[in-house]
């Protein structure tokens, strides 16, 4: 089994109750190591869920020895720049605008209405041709067609 797929389980294990979810871990390869750990919430994350988890998830490594040189533990949320890669994130989004790019490299934004077991819905703003108004289109995208997905910030 790889190590960030052992710390990301062994991190599941402390998680106080099910609202809360490990999104991913990751080891760095170079020294001294650095292993990030993001974990977000239905109803978000708080300071001190990351610092439990970090104090719990640090003793486990200790004494397991996962990581046989030094590293860094940070545990924290995905950030805004972080891409969507769980379904209950995409849930805990509907209503907020994001931009998914396709694995055919295409792209489209739009506020998120409606996420399923296989896709979301999106509705985009398309300029109609000839006018300058704009049309709202829902568009359904496949999981199996995203490539990466990103909450756009708004400052409005």
């Amino acid at each position: 089994m790889e190590i960030a797929q052992k710390i990301k389980e062994l991190a599941e294990s402390h998680l106080a109750d099910a609202s809360h979810f490990i999104v991913d871990a990751v080891v760095s390869k170079h020294k001294p190591h650095k292993v990030s750990v993001f974990v977000d919430g239905d109803q978000g994350v708080t300071i001190d869920h990351c610092s439990d988890l970090s104090r719990a998830l640090s003793e486990d490594l200790d004494k397991l020895d996962l990581i046989k040189d030094n590293y860094t533990l940070e545990v924290g949320t995905p950030g805004v720049d972080h891409p969507l890669k769980l379904k209950r994130q995409y849930v805990k989004n509907i209503n907020r605008s994001l931009k998914v790019q396709r694995i055919d490299k295409s792209s489209v934004t739009g506020k998120l209405t409606q996420v399923s077991e296989t896709g979301l819905v999106l509705n985009a703003e398309t300029k109609v041709k000839g006018k300058k108004t704009l049309e709202i289109n829902s568009i359904e995208i496949p999981f199996s067609e995203i490539e990466k997905a990103i909450v756009m910030v708004s400052f409005k």
